[in-house]
């Protein structure tokens, strides 16, 4: 292993003595921290340390992650059906930045129930976080140590597993996995596995991966997790793309995954660090997209211009902008002539609700506003179209009747199951109504 790792050994009093085991054997090889509660008898080693009383799987992570100097973490669990040989193969993506975080899938020969239990709760995990891991709980990871230190961890106890994963998947880090082989069945108590369960439907139900302490976050992760929806979107403005794209209000990359490939350049402007910080892991690797931190009043405009940009994007943004003709205007000022405005918006005003409050928009749109406030500011619209007819039932109930700050989860993944046939519907069908509008209008003249 090319780069220097850390071992963390997560202990309580029944897994003391095999963490020991562990620790003696991967002395002199890497750093190992044993962290847990109980007596802890190890023979002192250079790069073996110990922090005692720490009570809970959850504590004792957080605890040693302070101490950790290796670029890379592997986390493992203190059981004998592991075996440090893996770490090799578990550390080699990280080693050669394919990933930020490499889970051991456990592998094992004939129908063990335990495993299967596992199985069960692995799937689980997947629908919650829209991770592909087949093995997301395992007792085996590593990660890249500046990705783990940057999840803010809140788990007391075996909870962390799940929150690991919710959180490294919210967070857009790069996660994949490689096969383990086991010496033997992973000892789990059934209290083990409850408690990730009960962790694993408050964050799909009534948590956000920010444990609530960012309002509005909670509904885009949400609308992130609705795939076909987001593909719906993304054609929609792929039709009308030129090559160096501007999109404003990035967020958290929902819409910025469906515009990026095949582009020359693709900046992703947005104000919000929190949400910056996960562009940046999103789109690591792929030096043509580059997330632009800064508010649209106060973007570098001049050196904007130079990037010979072609086409701007706003995908349900411009109603967050306090003065949305001012930034109209200078998306004016920096396209050519023929440069594209792309531009989606919440409809009707009727609809404006908790939710619209929460997300932080100002305003909903009209036809006639959308038009007024694209020409009065020198475009020329070429298209101007509902989208979404079907969607207004529900946020209405949600957002106006039951005064909701949030789109429930569920919810929202029965609609992305419609959202195909709602795509292709719309297509052959002139919408009289929808509680979106989406409009492309270019620049007609040079710029005063």
């Amino acid at each position: 292993m090319s780069l220097p790792v850390s071992v963390v050994l997560p202990y309580s009093p029944t897994t003391a003595a095999i963490a020991a085991h562990f620790a003696q054997a991967l002395a002199g090889r890497v750093e190992v921290i044993l962290a847990g509660d109980g007596p802890m008898e190890v023979v002192p080693a250079a790069g073996v340390h110990v922090l005692s009383g720490k009570v809970g799987k959850g504590a004792a992570i957080r605890a040693a992650l302070e101490k950790v100097t290796g670029a890379v973490t592997v986390l493992q669990d203190p059981d004998e059906a592991y075996a440090p040989e893996a770490y090799e193969a578990l550390c080699r993506p990280i080693e050669e930045d394919t990933a930020d975080a490499v889970f051991g899938r456990r592998t094992a020969p004939g129908l063990r129930p335990e495993l299967l239990a596992d199985k069960a709760l692995g799937g689980f995990t997947r629908f919650v976080t829209d991770v592909g891991l087949e093995d997301p709980l395992t007792g085996v990871r590593a990660f890249r140590t500046e990705a783990l230190r940057s999840v803010t961890l809140t788990s007391e106890d075996d909870a962390v597993d799940a929150e690991l994963v919710v959180k490294m998947a919210a967070q857009l880090y790069r996660m994949t996995e490689v096969p383990l082989s086991l010496q033997g069945v992973p000892k789990q108590p059934l209290a083990s596995r409850l408690t990730k369960l009960r962790t694993l439907v408050r964050y799909a139900t009534v948590r956000d991966d920010a444990d609530n302490q960012h309002e509005g976050y909670s509904t885009l992760e949400r609308m992130d997790g609705a795939n076909n929806y987001n593909v719906w979107l993304g054609r929609r403005f792929q039709e009308h793309l030129g090559r160096r794209v501007l999109e404003i209000g990035a967020g958290i990359g929902t819409i910025t995954k469906q515009l990026e490939p095949g582009l020359e350049l693709l900046i992703a402007l947005e104000v919000d660090r929190f949400y910056v910080d996960r562009l940046k892991n999103l789109f690591r690797g792929k030096p043509h997209v580059r997330p632009y931190l800064s508010d649209v009043a106060l973007a570098d405009w001049e050196s904007l211009k130079q990037e010979r940009l072609d086409t701007i994007v706003l995908s349900n943004v411009l109603e967050h902008i306090p003065d949305d003709g001012a930034a109209v205007r200078r998306f004016r000022q920096i396209l050519p002539v023929g440069g594209k405005v792309l531009v989606l918006v919440p409809a009707l005003p009727q609809l404006f609700g908790a939710i619209d409050e929460a997300v932080g928009h100002y305003r909903r749109y009209t036809p006639e506003t959308l038009r007024k406030v694209l020409e009065e500011n020198g475009f020329a619209v070429d298209k101007l179209e509902w989208m979404n007819l079907v969607g207004i039932p529900g946020w209405f109930m949600n957002s106006r009747v039951l005064r909701r700050r949030a789109v429930p989860k569920f919810q929202l993944k029965l609609y992305d199951r419609l959202a195909p046939l709602l795509a292709e519907a719309e297509r052959h069908v002139k919408l009289p109504v929808g509680m979106s509008l989406f409009a492309v209008a270019r620049v007609t003249g040079e710029a005063g």
